[in-house]
């Protein structure tokens, strides 16, 4: 461990900017709990000093690239991707139906919950299903975009619900990309009306790997990296903008939304040599009232890597690549709070590898596990590799500062590698639970090697790194009321093995469910409902062979795993399974890719359901053992060449 440890701050030590000491000395913009005053990013004064600036950027880049040198060092750079990678992996939050990060922070998916009926978003559609007073009926559906539109290149992603109001999230290439929200309300009865469609400017396309839409309260929030590029700055698109969309033919209405007033930028300030750089905007759109307003604030930067939104705040990590030599990243991390004050930074080292390795927890500390080195290979299924040393930055949140001081060495806990593929990691109440690199080397100690690796940190008591000895990969991590639960694949069986989390981490037991692999990687395909004392359901989608009544193998189907969980022991409650019907041909013309999936475990009180495809299904128990009490086909019945 030691070892480790002066691997990593010597890596930290050797990038040649040194690390300072935050300065006691602050400037306006309030004061910390502990009385000690706060500094921010500075924002431009004016319209026309923001102006100025863009003007000098666009000189300087010109005549430091006439440079020999310069055009060598940009040469070997790596390229700025518009597609700045974000995970929407998520953690578990005990009151949300599905698996959201943040407590009391809603996250878009595919199925949300309106007083007494489900709505589902499938396919380019909305449908609303009553399950209040015991009920499972099917009610309405309406297509998820503007009546009498044409739905060709558009694609309706997630939806959240605020109060009476639907907002379906997603984008149309036909309309530039962005972001496209579409609203519709929803009564009492479960009845749908379109009410409007909005459009908030961007320059790539809608996605949960580098665009995020949270919803608290009435408040909908954005995250979007809009791109500057100094050789097209004579039209205003890089600027967040708003539309309220009337028809087809509108065109040039965008209301800009941002103003430079609400523009942030390092107090040390940014790369002049940068052909591109980034306005890290976050957008916040009030949905209590019948037209949406939208308001930004943003912050200038390099190209981001990786955000993460808490209940207060947006953190965007920019990072500067080292490229080979084995030193780290540099990187800044941007603190934008969701009231629309302004923004403040901490220079960084390394990198994260999405939003999951975030956490800022209730003691006022950001918490960030980062890796020397993260490959650039980021892509909409890749959330790139680790390389290099593994370290948990913890800082407080009064260190956030104008950009100019970097977080203190004894900031970072040297920690054992996290795994270089498919890295899986989360934090759970104190802890911080992550797949390990390769296997458990702990010395001499033959019983614990040639096994799959896991570790646990009790980061909020800065206690020692534990080893937990597992028989299986590791491809999911989730929270299990106050524990964990480690899901992996050998061969054909999934394992699954619970975490005792306490004054320590221990291993209490696996589960293998043999012949079945995970349907889903998308955390809201997990969800588990909590019992008394340390009992709880879990769900899980996984897939199997599916046969006709004849025997006849007729393809693979979705399937819904149950398990009991008694004191961390793990035993089967049996299985919800989609019917063959469920699979047939719906005739889809819009949005036909299910980018969360199209299975869900859900929890509703007392009762128990299976979204599978089209169909909801509900449980019952019978003998200690689930069963289907009946369910309901939603799948479109209007559409032609469709078997009834």
């Amino acid at each position: 461990m030691r070892k480790r440890m002066l691997g990593w701050l010597s890596l930290l030590l050797f990038t040649g900017c040194p690390v300072q000491e935050r300065d006691m000395v602050g400037s306006h913009m309030g004061t910390s709990g502990n009385d000690r005053p706060l500094r921010t990013l500075p924002a431009f004064a004016s319209e026309a000093e923001w102006e100025q600036w863009l003007k000098g950027w666009t000189a300087r880049a010109d005549l430091e690239n006439r440079r020999p040198e310069v055009q060598q060092k940009q040469e070997d750079m790596p390229a700025i991707s518009a597609n700045m990678m974000a995970s929407a992996e998520s953690t578990l939050a005990r009151r949300s139906l599905t698996n959201v990060q943040t407590a009391g922070v809603d996250e878009g998916g595919i199925v949300k919950q309106h007083g007494e009926h489900l709505v589902v978003l499938r396919r380019g559609r909305l449908f609303t299903i009553k399950i209040g007073d015991d009920a499972l009926q099917p009610i309405a559906t309406v297509d998820a975009f503007a009546p009498g539109n044409s739905p060709n290149e558009m694609w309706h992603d997630e939806m959240l619900i605020a109060a009476d109001t639907v907002a379906v999230i997603g984008h149309s290439d036909a309309r530039g990309g962005g972001i496209e929200v579409g609203l519709f309300d929803i009564d009492s009865g479960g009845r749908l009306s379109y009410r409007g469609t909005y459009h908030l400017r961007g320059n790539d396309d809608y996605s949960f790997h580098n665009y995020a839409s949270r919803l608290i309260g009435n408040q909908l929030i954005f995250y979007m990296p809009l791109l500057i590029d100094r050789r097209s700055l004579d039209n205003d698109s890089f600027y967040p903008a708003l539309r309220h969309w009337y028809s087809k033919d509108l065109r040039g209405d965008f209301k800009r939304i941002l103003p430079a007033t609400k523009i942030y930028r390092s107090a040390e300030g940014v790369d002049m040599q940068q052909d591109v750089l980034v306005l890290h905007t976050v957008t916040r759109c009030d949905l209590s009232q019948p037209r949406m307003e939208c308001e930004s604030t943003a912050v200038l930067g390099a190209a981001g890597h990786v955000f993460y939104v808490s209940t207060d705040s947006v953190y965007v990590w920019t990072t500067r690549h080292s490229g080979s030599g084995g030193a780290p990243n540099r990187s800044t991390v941007f603190r934008i709070p969701l009231n629309g004050t302004a923004a403040s930074a901490l220079k960084t080292r390394g990198a994260p590898l999405n939003s999951l390795s975030f956490l800022q927890d209730e003691s006022g500390h950001l918490n960030v596990l980062v890796t020397a080195q993260v490959s650039q290979e980021e892509s909409m299924c890749n959330t790139g590799r680790a390389r290099g040393e593994t370290a948990l930055l913890r800082v407080s949140l009064h260190d956030f500062d104008n950009g100019t001081v970097a977080a203190k060495v004894s900031d970072y806990h040297s920690l054992p590698n996290i795994s270089r593929d498919n890295p899986q990691h989360h934090f759970i109440g104190g802890w911080l639970i992550y797949a390990g690199e390769g296997m458990v080397d702990w010395g001499d100690d033959d019983s614990v090697g040639d096994q799959g690796a896991a570790y646990a940190l009790r980061y909020s008591h800065e206690g020692s790194i534990q080893p937990l000895v597992l028989h299986h990969p590791v491809d999911r991590i989730e929270e299990m009321g106050s524990d964990a639960i480690l899901v992996g694949s050998t061969d054909a069986d999934l394992h699954f093995t619970t975490v005792h989390l306490e004054q320590r981490a221990t291993v209490m037991g696996t589960y293998v469910q043999t012949g079945a692999v995970q349907k889903e990687s998308h955390a809201q395909s997990f969800f588990y409902r909590s019992q008394q004392g340390r009992e709880s359901i879990i769900g899980l989608p996984i897939v199997t062979k599916m046969f006709d009544g004849a025997g006849n193998y007729s393809g693979q189907s979705a399937v819904m795993l149950y398990l009991r969980n008694e004191g961390l022991q793990l035993s089967s409650l049996g299985r919800l399974v989609a019917s063959i019907e469920s699979v047939a041909n719906d005739n889809c013309q819009i949005s036909c890719v299910d980018w969360y999936g199209d299975t869900q475990p859900l929890f509703v009180g007392s009762r128990i359901f299976a979204l599978l495809g089209y169909e909801l299904v509900e449980g019952a128990f019978d003998n200690n053992t689930i069963r289907e009490r009946r369910r309901a086909n939603f799948m479109p019945k209007t559409l032609p060449n469709v078997s009834e």
